[in-house]
């Protein structure tokens, strides 16, 4: 029901955000500064670099010198050697000083934004090297188009890494503090790479001169459509949330959600991934996991043992008692046993025994465990019954005849005495 509403709210949201959607981003648009040529960005990094270059040789005719194929030479070679020089000697050093500090944060995000900074200087060089030559208009146009394209990928990409780094180390504090949260970073990290992807191919499409205001102008005047049009998809979503703040399971846990029961593999973005006994796969949209009945058997404290013997209606009340007490000491000489609540009485007659109920709790939830005890504790009643000279009922029948029926049952003689 929760996540019905929130998927209704949210229909309704975009059908009223898309006409002042709309609105916004057409004058979005058209306050926007037209996209710049790329040789016109002589204020950007790249291009005072590829100027300060080119100051050292003079182009013939308008074309290249032998200088510049030099200098592009040499800064794709710099590109290779100081991509091994951050990868192998300041990143080392800063992985040693990170060694050094008690927290191991540091020393994850160095991991994480090694590739990426590496990568970062061998594209800037190599672009630098290939903006230095006097090419084509469309071929400055390419070069520009493709240095965007890599330089806002890779730094995306470091940021990806960074943040999935910071997510890891707090599971791992998670971990040791017991903070429940931690079992949901697979999903934390899969909604973040979602946002980033999204994000970086807005950024580059924007680079690229691309419209993005109409885009959105576009997603605003859509909304309506695409919210009917995915509304499981957005409820599952909102299922996920409620999965994540309310984690009432996390993965490797034994559940049962509504008649599935199974363990935990995997929380998604869209659906819960169970492994049942018989060793299949069930996915379950989180929607239905946010409005099923949840019972998760791994938190249970102790797992409860009800059963029920019964003996023949020969068994004296002596014997009956001496049984009694020597099944409530069969339990409480195990240490598997939980001693805070044992339960063995004489519950009453049955239609063709003496019942007694036992009641007791498994210290160990395991299901392998608990069923090991059970086994114990079966075998050992079973001696004890057998130790008093007693036996298990099982269901018979006594038929009572009048003698006129027993006579006519036995061809008119008499029944034999006794």
């Amino acid at each position: 029901m929760t996540t019905r509403l929130l998927s209704t709210v949210t229909a309704l949201g975009f059908a009223m955000a898309a006409r002042p959607t709309a609105v916004l981003a057409q004058a979005a648009a058209a306050a926007a500064p037209k996209p710049v040529p790329h040789e016109a960005l002589s204020d950007t990094l790249l291009d005072r670099t590829v100027a300060w270059v080119q100051s050292f040789f003079q182009a013939e005719h308008g074309g290249n010198a032998i200088g510049h194929f030099v200098a592009t030479g040499l800064l794709i070679i710099a590109a290779i050697l100081l991509r091994r020089v951050i990868t192998h000697v300041i990143f080392a050093w800063l992985r040693r000083l990170a060694a050094k500090t008690t927290t191991t944060l540091d020393d994850k995000l160095f991991a994480a934004v090694e590739t990426p900074a590496a990568w970062l200087v061998f594209i800037f060089l190599v672009f630098a090297g290939l903006r230095v030559l006097v090419l084509p208009a469309w071929a400055e146009s390419w070069i520009g188009d493709g240095f965007d394209l890599a330089w806002v990928t890779v730094m995306f990409w470091g940021l990806l890494r960074a943040l999935y780094a910071v997510v890891d180390h707090v599971g791992e504090l998670g971990g040791e503090t017991g903070l429940t949260l931690r079992h949901f970073t697979p999903l934390i990290k899969k909604s973040l790479g979602v946002v980033l992807v999204l994000l970086g191919a807005l950024t580059i499409a924007h680079r690229l001169g691309i419209n993005v205001g109409a885009f959105l102008a576009g997603l605003g005047i859509g909304g309506l459509a695409f919210a009917l049009a995915a509304q499981d998809t957005i409820a599952n979503f909102f299922g996920s949330l409620v999965v994540a703040m309310d984690h009432p399971f996390r993965v490797g846990d034994q559940v049962s959600i509504g008649a599935v029961e199974g363990m935990v593999e995997d929380i998604g973005l869209r659906s819960t991934r169970l492994r049942t006994g018989a060793r299949t796969q069930i996915i379950i949209p989180n929607k239905t996991v946010a409005s099923e009945v949840v019972t998760n058997f791994s938190r249970m404290p102790q797992r409860r043992v009800e059963q029920k013997i019964g003996l023949t209606y020969g068994t004296t009340p002596e014997k009956m008692q001496a049984l009694l007490e020597d099944v409530r000491g069969i339990l409480r000489g195990d240490p598997a046993v939980h001693q805070q609540f044992i339960a063995v009485n004489f519950a009453g007659y049955g239609d063709s025994s003496l019942d007694i109920q036992i009641i007791y709790f498994a210290a160990d939830p395991d299901w392998k465990k608990h069923m090991e005890l059970r086994e114990r504790i079966n075998l050992k009643i079973m001696h004890a019954v057998a130790a008093r000279g007693l036996a298990f009922a099982f269901p018979t029948q006594t038929l009572h005849v009048e003698d006129e029926v027993a006579r006519k049952l036995t061809g008119g003689k008499p029944p034999a005495p006794g």
